[in-house]
């Protein structure tokens, strides 16, 4: 547990401009990390992440999650090796398949969804680490693309995804994988498990997000939380009460992040619901010790 970072989410719902603000004062709290979101309408995630980096000098800024069909690989390592390179050590890439609704309603929804994320992936991370990149794939191609800029220190790049063959594709190319909010540990035993048949080694890191709601009476967590985990479970096609979340009095958050920790998640990013989110973070974090 001591090793576990403990991360909190921007809301896709909050206004950018609280953005500096609220990054500054979580690092203030002494949290890990920040994670930004990119959703088709809401915010673009790299200039997100790069509005966090800029308003901080610690913390690190993960983007969670750069869809692929939005993303041409090169300008995305073009974009990711700037901020990597201006604030080293401080980045963390996600990407993912994007919803394929909003993929179609823009037009970029590709034939092969998984090809497309290995191929952004793989292409992605060359790009960073200097290489110049030949590719011809099913989705994408590259001829001779290489960055004038690569960064001396290239930012993890971690997929974002939820099914079985996906997070095996996750295991076979990325730094790490990042699952979304409602699942718990026994979910995590089973990613573990899939991204290892996928190729994953000791070195692969999960990041696992979660609703979080703070409070000392049950029933109004409860309220707080009832509309996200419903959503969510329909999402998730798992019943609301499945949902995991970390939740409840703040020893009691503490001990779900605890269960998480032990079924091998790395990060946990806390996207926090109600009133008062940073008051809320600060519970947890001193109901961790922190």
């Amino acid at each position: 547990m001591t090793n576990l970072r403990i991360g909190v989410m921007y809301d896709r719902d909050w206004a950018p401009e609280g953005l500096p603000g609220f990054a500054r004062q979580a690092e203030a709290l002494g949290v890990d990390d920040l994670w930004v979101v990119e959703d088709l309408g809401w915010n673009g995630g790299v200039s997100a992440a790069a509005v966090a980096l800029g308003a901080t000098e610690r913390i690190r800024v993960g983007i969670g999650i750069t869809p692929a069909p939005l993303r041409s690989p090169a300008l995305l390592a073009m974009e990711l090796a700037t901020l990597a390179r201006v604030f080293p050590g401080r980045l963390v890439a996600g990407i993912g398949h994007g919803v394929r609704g909003w993929m179609v309603s823009v037009g970029v929804a590709p034939s092969s969804p998984l090809a497309l994320l290995e191929e952004t992936i793989t292409a992605v991370r060359a790009l960073l680490r200097g290489e110049r990149v030949e590719l011809a794939g099913r989705e994408l191609r590259l001829d001779g693309v290489q960055l004038v800029h690569p960064p001396a220190e290239p930012p993890p790049v971690v997929a974002g995804v939820v099914r079985p063959r996906s997070l095996e594709l996750s295991g076979r190319v990325a730094d790490g994988t990042v699952i979304t909010e409602g699942h718990g540990p026994r979910d995590l035993e089973n990613t573990r498990a899939l991204t290892a048949k996928g190729g994953a080694t000791a070195d692969h890191t999960l990041t696992v997000l979660s609703f979080c709601c703070v409070g000392e009476d049950p029933d109004q967590v409860a309220r707080t939380l009832h509309p996200h985990t419903e959503g969510h479970g329909a999402w998730l096609g798992r019943p609301q009460q499945e949902v995991f979340t970390v939740s409840g009095k703040p020893a009691e958050a503490a001990a779900h992040l605890h269960e998480l920790a032990t079924a091998g998640a790395d990060t946990v990013v806390l996207r926090i619901v109600g009133p008062e989110p940073l008051g809320q973070l600060e519970a947890v974090l001193e109901a961790l010790g922190r």
